[in-house]
């Protein structure tokens, strides 16, 4: 993992996004994607005070994780990890070489394997596929808080 850039020290969410981005080059790395994502959410709550619920820990790092492993599973090269926090949602982006953009099959519960992209589209807000000039890139949003405005009792530290 090559770790590109994170905003440091504690500037307030309002002045802007908080980002990190990171290239993963094998396989191997997907532990690696998820834990980046893990610690980037926790540092979050931790310096920024946004509020990040264990539903969302384990959704970001799911779509991380399905995201991650198809770039390497169906395209050469590394791949590049963005997560940016705006507005008390996680934008998960994932760009890599491939020409080819992926298809998200019909649900089919008697089918072993390829439901990647089901689990990421029934988890996420949103959900977008696009060509970049070299290859393509797919980006997921999830929501941090189970209840944004409602008792802060509900969230759980991470």
């Amino acid at each position: 993992m090559d770790a590109a850039a994170q905003n440091e020290g504690r500037e307030p969410l309002a002045d802007g996004p908080i980002a990190v981005s990171a290239a993963f080059e094998g396989s191997a790395e997907i532990a690696g994607a998820r834990a980046l994502a893990r610690e980037f959410l926790a540092s979050v709550q931790a310096e920024h005070g946004v509020p990040v619920s264990a539903r969302a820990m384990g959704m970001v790092q799911l779509v991380v994780s399905e995201l991650v492993t198809n770039a390497r599973k169906y395209a050469p090269g590394p791949c590049l990890l963005d997560l940016e926090i705006s507005g008390g949602v996680v934008q998960i982006s994932v760009w890599d070489s491939g020409t080819t953009l992926p298809s998200v099959q019909a649900t089919n519960p008697d089918r072993v394997g390829q439901h990647g992209l089901e689990i990421v589209m029934a988890v996420s807000q949103t959900f977008c596929i696009q060509r970049e000039p070299v290859g393509k890139r797919i980006t997921a949003s999830v929501v941090l808080a189970d209840d944004p405005g409602g008792d802060a009792a509900d969230r759980q530290a991470v």
